[in-house]
């Protein structure tokens, strides 16, 4: 693979001079445009030691405009970065839609690190570069372009390079891969071609660049740069745009054909005053003593509560939290996305939030809302929504392996009981602004909104993070089996 960046190719000063000025220019126009375009730009520089990935970030951030330019150095893992999953610092670093973003290395470090030194067998190598695949093509399917520039030396120029680096005092090069020690060309280079062959697609190239002269180097990055970013600004409509057959059964008209996991819950469950309050307090002063006993064993939780409106989401959500110390658990209310929000990919805004190690958060509302209200409502196209499906299963997988508890609600009631709690809200005067024209317009889509949730349920629920259908006819019930049920999963895991 290599021997394509071993043909000594070079640029002259006086022909980079003169390509310079154009070049420059042309950046500067394909930035504008970007800006108002809805597309992100993320641009991944990897190689081989020694080649100037550093020089070459310098230079696209001189002739860049740096106001739509972010670049980001992934070296050493911070304490905050190790309490939480893997990508999650890649995730809150991505560039918005707008913008150019600039990243040394980002997720491919670790494999090329881990499998250069031995510490990850060929397997693991090749499990890591199918997740970063997965993720490059979910960030080109919502509009990131993606470009990957692999900077290749031969093993003598780089020898020589590295030589006359260590003995420049003013160089700063003194931050390798694997501490003090120089990693092994020939297992980089073999890893590196794995991961190459494993992650080089239609949607996220590699582009393997000669590094040997600077001037060849860097006018080969910045053309290829100015030229996919105008390609793409040119193309009309969405070009990634992919068809995806749904996998859900074209169903008989009988009703009886047409039933989903919610005609499974019993509605009928309840607690009376006496026994709600016993059962609540008891359940609360647990929860407190786990989530401590949690916190402790460095054990985070994500709790996920979705529901129909009026379904009592919010007071359960309060009970939870009364059962936990504050300095433990945050609650993120999840309502329609903000400016900065939209710029980025949907589960953007979640990763955010997720808690480092011992810390609780709880989501009012989360990313199903991708895979139900965007989908009945069409405000997202239907591949973007099914597709979702393995997007959302492979975020959870992620936490779960990071050891995050994920729990996930969904409170059930009837049709009769929410619209008698929609009468109740409109009489009520410190609960009108709970209800609003959207509620109603709802209300009229059920059909749709049950069979959504029957698909969501059925795609996601898993032994990792299975969904737990409540029964909120009767809130105390549901207050309660909420907040025991969290409390058996804890203790499943911390005995």
């Amino acid at each position: 693979m290599f021997e394509a960046a071993e043909l000594g190719r070079k640029v002259s000063k006086s022909d980079y001079k003169e390509a310079l000025p154009a070049l420059r220019a042309g950046l500067t126009e394909a930035q504008q445009r970007l800006r108002d375009s809805g597309v992100s730009v993320l641009v991944i520089v990897e190689g081989v030691e020694g080649v100037g990935r550093g020089e070459v970030v310098n230079r696209l951030n001189g002739w860049l405009d740096t106001r739509g330019t972010e670049t980001h150095a992934f070296w050493d893992v911070s304490s905050e970065e190790q309490s939480h999953p893997r990508y999650w610092r890649y995730w809150r670093s991505l560039p918005a839609r707008g913008k150019i973003g600039l990243f040394f290395g980002a997720w491919y470090a670790e494999p090329l690190m881990r499998g250069t030194t031995g510490e990850w067998d060929r397997a693991r190598v090749e499990a890591a570069a199918t997740r970063i695949r997965d993720l490059e093509r979910m960030l080109a399917l919502e509009d990131t372009l993606i470009l990957k520039f692999w900077f290749h030396l031969d093993k003598d120029t780089q020898k020589q390079r590295l030589k006359a680096r260590k003995q420049d005092p003013d160089s700063r090069w003194s931050r390798r891969r694997n501490g003090d020690k120089l990693l092994d060309y020939k297992a980089f280079v073999g890893v590196g071609e794995t991961v190459i062959q494993a992650t080089d697609t239609a949607l996220a190239p590699w582009y393997l660049i000669e590094a040997t002269d600077p001037r060849y180097r860097d006018l080969t990055v910045a053309r290829t740069l100015l030229k996919a970013i105008t390609e793409r600004l040119d193309a009309e409509g969405p070009v990634h745009r992919e068809e995806i057959l749904s996998h859900a059964p074209s169903l008989p008209e009988a009703e009886e054909a047409r039933l989903t996991v919610l005609d499974q819950v019993d509605l009928g469950q309840s607690l009376d005053k006496a026994r709600y309050k016993k059962r609540l307090e008891e359940a609360q002063r647990r929860l407190r003593a786990l989530t401590w006993k949690a916190h402790d064993a460095g054990r985070a939780s994500v709790l996920v509560f979705e529901g129909w409106d009026a379904a009592g989401k919010g007071g359960t959500i309060r009970r939870l939290t009364a059962g936990i110390d504050a300095r433990l658990h945050r609650v993120i209310p999840v309502g329609a996305p903000s400016d900065e929000e939209l710029a980025h990919h949907y589960l953007w805004r979640f990763w955010r939030h997720v808690p480092g190690s011992g810390r609780i958060t709880v989501f009012d509302r989360s990313w199903y809302g991708r895979v139900l209200v965007e989908r009945v409502e069409d405000l997202a196209r239907a591949e973007q929504w099914r597709r979702a499906f393995h997007e959302i299963n492979d975020f959870e997988q992620q936490l779960c392996e990071h050891g995050i508890l994920v729990h996930k609600f969904w409170l059930h009631i009837s049709e009769a009981e929410q619209l008698a709690r929609f009468r109740a809200r409109e009489e009520t005067a410190y609960k009108q602004h709970k209800l609003t024209d959207e509620d109603w317009r709802n209300r009229e889509k059920r059909p749709e909104y049950e069979a959504a949730i029957n698909e969501m349920v059925f795609r996601t629920s898993t032994e990792q993070a299975p969904w737990t259908l409540v029964p909120s006819e009767d809130k105390r019930f549901a207050r309660v089996a909420v907040i025991e049920t969290v409390c058996e999963r804890l203790e499943a895991v911390l005995d």
